[in-house]
């Protein structure tokens, strides 16, 4: 196959309901494109055999790969393994090395093996146990560890893989059905993401190859909002196959992604290497890393170059900062203290806010900023100092300091850079946009 559509089926009356927040259509549609594989439709279906079948069904009509998530635990309402048995023609029948795996993980964590747990270990009749392939132990053999070929009437079945689970105990599954292919996997994300990551996407890469590399690269940007980066390149969106650039908007940032397919690995590096490079050439210091670099990690790296050490005073992102920066390995080689000093005393006692400065300008102030950027600074005898001061609401906003003002100063050398900002979102959302800010201060002042 060459060019591959997609469709990405979502199970679980909890995501109709709202309850659960649907993570896995975007994860694997993001995962997916990466490699060149168009998703067409999104499907949510609740826990009902029927609507399953239907959706599946119509999936297998008008797309050549089906990805269900959800369905395949423990409990009644995990029907997707039964539903797909009878659209294949086949019963369940208890395979006792699933099963076998399923109790290795209970046992593993000192706890009685649950009966009900016994349902994730039936497949479809018809595996044939003799057929075994053991893996060697690599991500892009995971699935090959319970993998056999299962002949149905007419060919239309022509194998079955199972993808191991390495985090919960509900395996996935692999039927390559009448010149489709159908995948299932289990809901929870912490167990669906290595799976597809490990598994699927190497897996899929082979299918919908047809000889073909597909190479990506994602161009990271902070500072600038979606319109300001899509003026800046707009050309470069409007580029066709085989290279096209893409721009996606997240919290805090705006990622271009560069795809290229070519027949060679160097001709598809060449032509995003070509585009990469006109795209920094526009965006410059915009850009603060590529593909998975975070701004934290790019943080990380310049301080360690520059050989310089950090201290953090926090108020509206209560250690956010703090918390980001430590998030990288190898961090206590710059990263000192951070205090989160929400209390006006904690301020003052602490980090030697002036209690004078304090009452005429405010908490939430450029001033206040600046000094306790300057007394964690003192405190930590670091090369830096941050100090944070806003409102991130809902509540605590007036008319001239609204929720979302927050001011971030940076301490270095022998001077002070204060900002301020105006964040829109919710509270967690200006939280991070404000360590975001604060972060990419860092960035620009330490880098020079």
């Amino acid at each position: 196959m060459d060019l591959m559509r997609a469709e990405i089926i979502c199970i679980g009356t909890e995501l109709l309901l709202g309850t659960i927040e649907n993570t896995n259509a975007s994860y694997m549609s993001r995962k997916l494109a990466e490699i060149g594989i168009d998703v067409y439709h999104q499907v949510t279906v609740g826990d009902n055999h029927a609507r399953l079948d239907e959706a599946i069904r119509q999936a297998i009509g008008r797309a050549d790969i089906i990805i269900t998530s959800g369905g395949l635990g423990p409990t009644v309402d995990d029907i997707t393994t039964e539903t797909l048995a009878g659209l294949i023609g086949r019963k369940l029948v208890l395979d006792e090395r699933i099963l076998n795996d399923v109790k290795k993980y209970f046992k593993l964590r000192k706890v009685k093996f649950p009966k009900e747990a016994a349902r994730q270990a039936y497949v479809p009749e018809g595996v044939n146990p003799s057929t075994l392939r053991h893996s060697s132990g690599s991500n892009t053999e995971l699935l090959s560890k319970y993998s056999t070929s299962l002949r149905v009437d007419g060919e239309l079945c022509r194998t079955i893989k199972w993808v191991k689970n390495d985090i919960g105990t509900a395996p996935g599954l692999i039927v390559e059905y009448n010149g489709r292919i159908i995948i299932c996997l289990p809901g929870p994300p912490r167990e669906i993401t290595p799976m597809f990551a490990k598994a699927i996407i190497p897996y899929l890469k082979k299918k919908a190859g047809g000889g073909w590399v597909i190479k990506c690269r994602a161009i990271k940007t902070t500072g600038l909002a979606e319109s300001h980066v899509n003026g800046m390149v707009k050309d470069l969106l409007k580029l066709k196959p085989p290279v096209t650039v893409g721009i996606y908007a997240k919290l805090g940032q705006v990622e271009l992604k560069i795809m290229s397919k070519a027949k060679s690995d160097k001709t598809a590096g060449a032509a995003i290497a070509k585009i990469d490079n006109s795209i920094r050439a526009r965006l410059k210091d915009w850009i603060f890393g590529s593909d998975d670099e975070t701004l934290e990690g790019a943080v990380g790296k310049i301080l360690v170059k520059n050989k310089k050490t950090i201290a953090v005073a926090e108020s509206c992102t209560g250690g956010l900062v703090s918390n980001r920066l430590t998030n990288v390995s190898g961090s206590s080689k710059y990263f000192t203290i951070g205090i989160a000093a929400y209390s006006n005393e904690v301020k003052v006692n602490i980090l030697g806010v002036s209690p004078k400065v304090l009452q005429k300008y405010g908490a939430v102030s450029r001033q206040v900023a600046s000094e306790m950027a300057c007394g964690t600074r003192l405190l930590a005898g670091t090369d830096i100092g941050i100090g944070i001061t806003g409102i991130a609401g809902p509540t605590g906003g007036t008319r001239s300091k609204p929720v979302g003002l927050v001011y971030a100063a940076l301490a270095i050398d022998k001077k002070q850079i204060v900002k301020e900002f105006r964040f829109k979102g919710s509270r967690e959302e200006i939280k991070f946009q404000a360590s975001q800010a604060a972060l990419d201060m860092i960035r620009r002042n330490v880098k020079g």
